[in-house]
C-alpha cells in the first residue's frame, strides 16, 4: 500500500464543513454543537480550542441539503437564526472574519456573508408533520455521518474479492465503510491475479477517485510500520520510533505536507495494529471527551489529549464496578481515546518471553546457588545445604519489616529459588514420607518401630496405632515362650 494510499484514507475528513450561526438578536457567531428534540440548538464559541465539539456535516451537495433541510425543519424559532457554512479547516479563522463583518457592516462584508449563508430549500411535501420529531432528531446526525450509499458500492468487485452486501452486514462491517472508516477487523479476500489466486487477511475502506466513482482500497498486511521513509515531509526520530513501536501512538503532534496542495496539516500519527499501516489524524478532527469512565476531564488534561500525549488517570470506574487506573492516549487509527495498560501488560510478556528464550542456553547449565534470598544472608551450614540441593528453613521479613517464614530449595539446573510456606511444605512431604515407610514395610521387609507389636492388620500408609487398643498391643510386648526342659 502506498503512503498516497494513506493519504487518501485519512484525508476524507477534509470533505466535511463547519455549520455556523449567527443569533440575530445577540449578533454573534457561534458554532453548532447540536440540537436536542425539542428542537433546541447548542453552540458552543467557535474556537480552534472547541473545534473537536463542532457539529461536521458532509460538505457534498446531496448529503448537506438533506441534512440541513432535516436540521432546519427541527429547530425551534429558525427565523431568528442565519447559518453559514464553511471548511473544517478554517472554521475558527472564518468564524472570527465573518463576525467581523457583522460587527461593522460594508457592501464587500454582506458579499462574504452571502457567499457561505445556507437556506432550507423548500419542502415538498408537508402533509407528514405529525411524524414522531424526536426519532427525526436522534437519527439526524447520525445519518448525516454516512459518506457513502449502499449503491454507490461496486459489488462486482466486492465479489470477486470473495465478499456480498449480506455479509457485511451480517458482522456489522458495511456501516463502518459508509461512514468512510476502515472495516473494524481484518477480512478474509481473495484476489484474482489471472493464472493464480491471492488469498490474505487485510482491512478493507472506500475512498473516491478523481473521477467521482467509489472504489475498494485494500489494507494488506504489512510485516512491520514503515519508519525509516519521510511520511509526508516528516522524517520519524528515534523518540518518535520507540513511542510507535511500543504504545502505537507517537504522542506529539507534527506538521505533515499535503502532496497535492503542500499546505501544512497540524496531525497525530499512529499504527494500525491489525495492518501495520502508519495513519495520520488532523488535530481539527479530535473529538475529546469530557467524560472517561466516570473521570471528569479538566481543560489542561483535555489538551493533553488534544496533542497526543499520554495521560495517567485515577479513580476509573470499570464496567464491573471496580476502580482501576490507567494511561489513556487518542489513537489516530481508531479516532477515539484508548487504554494502554493491555498493551504495556503485553509487552511486558512480550520482553519476558524474549529473555527467557535467550536464556534458555544460560539455563541449560548448572546454576550457581545464591547466598542471599530475599534479603536474607544464609549462614555457612544452610549455604552448603542449600547449594546442594537440600530444602532448608529459613525465617524472612517481608516488604513491611514483618516475619515470615518457609523452606527454599535450589533447582541447578533453572538457577532458581523455589520457596514453600510452611503448610505447602508439609502437604508436599508428608505423603512422601509415608509412601517411603510404606514402601519399606510392604515391598523390603522393614519393620517400623512404632507399629511392630501391633497384631491387627495395619491399614495402607499407617505409621502409628490408630487406638488404644493397638496402642496398648505396641507398649506391652509379648512374654517370651516358656518350653518344657526335655
Amino acid at each position: 500500500m502506498s503512503e498516497e494510499t494513506t493519504n487518501k484514507q485519512e484525508m476524507p475528513e477534509q470533505l466535511s464543513d463547519i455549520l455556523l450561526v449567527l443569533d440575530k438578536e445577540k449578533m454573534k457567531i457561534q458554532a453548532v454543537k447540536s440540537i436536542d428534540e425539542n428542537g433546541k440548538m447548542e453552540t458552543v464559541d467557535p474556537t480552534k480550542k472547541n473545534q473537536n465539539q463542532f457539529m461536521r456535516v458532509d460538505k457534498s451537495g446531496d448529503f448537506f441539503s438533506n441534512f440541513f433541510s432535516n436540521f432546519f425543519s427541527q429547530l425551534k424559532n429558525p427565523t431568528n437564526f442565519t447559518f453559514f457554512k464553511v471548511p473544517a479547516s478554517v472554521a475558527a479563522e472564518k468564524a472570527e472574519e465573518l463576525q467581523k463583518h457583522v460587527d461593522k457592516p460594508t457592501p464587500q462584508g454582506e458579499k462574504v456573508l452571502k457567499e457561505h449563508e445556507v437556506k432550507a430549500e423548500p419542502q415538498p411535501d408537508k402533509k407528514q408533520e405529525n411524524q414522531n420529531n424526536m426519532a427525526t432528531a436522534q437519527t439526524t446526525t447520525e445519518t448525516s455521518e454516512y459518506r457513502y450509499k449502499p449503491e454507490q458500492i461496486d459489488w462486482d468487485t466486492m465479489k470477486n474479492l470473495g465478499l456480498s452486501k449480506e455479509y457485511l452486514e451480517k458482522r456489522n462491517l458495511l456501516d463502518p465503510l459508509l461512514r468512510g472508516y476502515k472495516t473494524n477487523e481484518l477480512l478474509p479476500i481473495g484476489v484474482n491475479l489471472g493464472g493464480s489466486i491471492l488469498r490474505t487477511d487485510a482491512r478493507l475502506s472506500l475512498q473516491q477517485a478523481e473521477d467521482g466513482n467509489v472504489i475498494v482500497a485494500i489494507h494488506g498486511i504489512k510485516r512491520e510500520p514503515n519508519l525509516h521513509f519521510e511520511f509526508f515531509g516528516h522524517k520519524f526520530t528515534d523518540e518518535d520510533k520507540k513511542n510507535l513501536l511500543e504504545t502505537g501512538n507517537m504522542g506529539r503532534v507534527v506538521n505533515l505536507v499535503n502532496s497535492k496542495t503542500g499546505d501544512l496539516m497540524p496531525s497525530i500519527i499512529s499504527i494500525d495494529r491489525l495492518t501495520n499501516d502508519v495513519v495520520a489524524l488532523r488535530t481539527e478532527f479530535i473529538k475529546i471527551p469530557d467524560e472517561i469512565k466516570g473521570v471528569k476531564l479538566n481543560d489542561e488534561q483535555k489538551q493533553t489529549l488534544m496533542e497526543g500525549k499520554p495521560l495517567y488517570l485515577e479513580g476509573m470506574i470499570s464496567s464491573k464496578g471496580t476502580e482501576f487506573s490507567a494511561t489513556v492516549q487518542f489513537n489516530a487509527d481508531k479516532r477515539y481515546v484508548e487504554f494502554l495498560f493491555d498493551r504495556s501488560n503485553n509487552n511486558q510478556q512480550a520482553q519476558t518471553n524474549q529473555q527467557n528464550t535467550q536464556q534458555s542456553n544460560q539455563q541449560s547449565q548448572p546454576q550457581e546457588a545464591p547466598r542471599t534470598f530475599r534479603g536474607k544472608e544464609l549462614d555457612d551450614e544452610q549455604y552448603n545445604k542449600f547449594k546442594a540441593g537440600q530444602t532448608i528453613y529459613v525465617e524472612l521479613k517481608d516488604k513491611k519489616d514483618q516475619p515470615y517464614k518457609g523452606y527454599i530449595t535450589f533447582d541447578k539446573d533453572t538457577g532458581k529459588t523455589n520457596f514453600e510456606f510452611p503448610g505447602q511444605y508439609k502437604a508436599r512431604v508428608e505423603p512422601a514420607e509415608t509412601h517411603k515407610t510404606q514402601t519399606a514395610v510392604n515391598s523390603e521387609g522393614k519393620t517400623n518401630e512404632a507399629t511392630k507389636n501391633v497384631q491387627e492388620p495395619l491399614k495402607s500408609g499407617q505409621q502409628r496405632p490408630k487406638n488404644e487398643k493397638q496402642q496398648e498391643q505396641q507398649d506391652n510386648k509379648p512374654e517370651k515362650s516358656k518350653g518344657r526342659k526335655m
